[in-house]
C-alpha cells in the first residue's frame, strides 16, 4: 500500500473517524438518557433509546486510547520523550482545553437558565456557584466533590490528568535511564488489574490510565521501525489485556483493546494517514471537541422549548430529538471556528518536537513509508 509521511499539523484521516463516530455516539447517549424528550421517543423505539441511553457510553473508551495514541506520537514518538520542557507542555495543554471549557460552561449556565424557565426537570442542573465554576475551570470538580455543571465536563479534566501522568513517566524514564514505554506498560497493568476494577479511583487518571496507556503502547509497538521484538510484545500486550478481562470482565476495556488494535494496524499499514477519505467524517472529527462541550446544554435547550411549545406526540417528541441532535453539531462546528481555534492560540508554546527532531522524524517515517512501497 502507498502512503505518505504525516506533514506537522496534517490531519489523521482514521482518527479523525474515530473522533467522528464517538462524539456522536456520545451526543445520542445524552439525548437519550437526559432531557423529557427521549420519554417519548422510548414509546417509539424502546430497544434503541435504552442502547443509546446504557452502552453508547462507551463511546469514551475511543476518546481515552485515541488521546493516548496521539499523545505518545506527539511527546515521544520512539518512546523517548523529545522535549526538555515538559511543564510547558503540560500548561500548553492546560490552557488548550480549559479556555475553551470556560466559555462552554458560560454558555451552559445560560442555556440551562433558559431551560429552568420553559421546564421544570430532574436533568437540569442546580444554579450555579462561583465556587463551582472556578472548580471547573481549574479541573479540579471532580476531585473536591463539587456538583457538575454540565454532562461530560468529568471526561476534560480526566484528559489532562492523563497526559500529565503520561508526560511524567516519560520524563522519569529519561531521568532515571530507563525504558519509559516500560514504565507506561507497568501502570497501565497497575490500571487493568487493579485501579480500574475499583470505582472509588474514577476521579483518578490511574482509572482510565489502562485505556489511555493502551493507546500510547498501540503507537510505539506500531512503528515500522520498531524492531523484530515488536509483534511479540503487541501479542504480550492483547495477552496480558486478555487476562485482566478473565479476572474482570469489562466491556470498555475490552472496547479499548479493541480500538488500541484498530489504531495499531492503521498505523503500521498506513492507513492512518490516508483512510477513510469522507469530508464528512474529517469535518465532524475536527469538531468534536466543540460538539462534546456543548451538547449536554444545546440538548437541554431544544428539550425546553419542545416540552413548552411543541404538543405532547410521541412523533412531534421524536422530532425533537433529531432536531436537537443536528443543533449540537450546528453548535457545535460554530463554536470550534468561532472559539476553539480563536482561543487555541493563546499561551501556546513551541511544539513538542523541537524543528529539527521534527524533520528527523519526518525523514524516518518517509523512510520506513519507501519501504513498504
Amino acid at each position: 500500500m502507498t502512503t505518505h509521511p504525516p506533514r506537522t499539523g496534517e490531519r489523521l484521516p482514521f482518527i479523525d473517524a474515530l473522533k467522528a463516530i464517538g462524539s456522536q455516539l456520545i451526543v445520542l447517549h445524552h439525548l437519550a438518557f437526559y432531557g423529557p424528550m427521549s420519554d417519548w421517543t422510548h414509546q417509539l423505539a424502546p430497544g434503541l433509546v435504552g442502547w443509546f441511553s446504557q452502552h453508547a457510553r462507551m463511546a469514551v473508551q475511543i476518546f481515552l486510547v485515541v488521546a493516548g495514541f496521539l499523545a505518545a506520537r506527539s511527546l515521544a514518538p520512539d518512546g523517548h520523550l523529545r522535549t526538555g520542557r515538559p511543564l510547558a507542555l503540560l500548561w500548553q495543554r492546560f490552557v488548550r482545553v480549559s479556555l475553551p471549557l470556560m466559555v462552554a460552561l458560560l454558555l451552559a449556565m445560560v442555556c440551562t437558565e433558559v431551560a429552568r424557565f420553559w421546564m421544570a426537570h430532574d436533568s437540569l442542573p442546580a444554579p450555579p456557584t462561583l465556587w463551582q465554576f472556578v472548580a471547573h475551570a481549574l479541573l479540579i470538580h471532580s476531585l473536591l466533590g463539587v456538583g457538575s455543571l454540565s454532562a461530560g465536563v468529568w471526561y476534560v479534566a480526566i484528559d489532562v490528568q492523563l497526559f500529565a501522568l503520561l508526560l511524567g513517566l516519560l520524563w522519569l524514564g529519561r531521568r532515571l535511564g530507563m525504558v519509559a514505554p516500560l514504565l507506561v506498560a507497568t501502570v497501565v497493568l497497575a490500571s487493568l488489574f487493579h485501579f480500574n476494577r475499583d470505582s472509588g479511583w474514577d476521579n483518578w487518571a490511574v482509572y482510565f490510565f489502562g485505556a489511555y496507556g493502551l493507546g500510547a503502547l498501540a503507537c510505539w509497538l506500531s512503528r515500522v521501525d520498531a524492531g523484530r521484538n515488536a509483534p511479540g510484545w503487541l501479542a504480550g500486550m492483547v495477552l496480558l489485556t486478555t487476562l485482566a478481562l478473565a479476572l474482570d470482565w469489562r466491556t470498555r476495556i475490552a472496547l479499548a483493546l479493541g480500538v488500541a488494535l484498530s489504531l495499531a494496524w492503521a498505523h503500521r499499514s498506513g492507513w492512518l494517514f490516508t483512510w477513510p477519505r469522507s469530508r464528512a467524517l474529517g469535518y465532524l472529527g475536527r469538531i468534536s471537541y466543540g460538539v462534546f462541550l456543548l451538547n449536554f446544554p444545546v440538548a437541554l435547550l431544544v428539550n425546553a422549548w419542545f416540552t413548552r411549545y411543541a404538543s405532547a406526540d410521541a412523533g412531534v417528541q421524536t422530532l425533537g430529538v433529531l432536531v436537537a441532535w443536528l443543533a449540537c453539531n450546528l453548535a457545535g462546528a460554530a463554536f470550534h471556528h468561532g472559539v476553539e481555534q480563536r482561543l487555541g492560540r493563546v499561551g501556546r508554546a513551541r511544539p513538542a518536537r523541537e524543528p529539527a527532531q521534527a524533520v528527523a522524524l519526518e525523514a524516518e517515517e518517509a523512510g520506513s513509508q519507501r519501504s513498504r512501497k
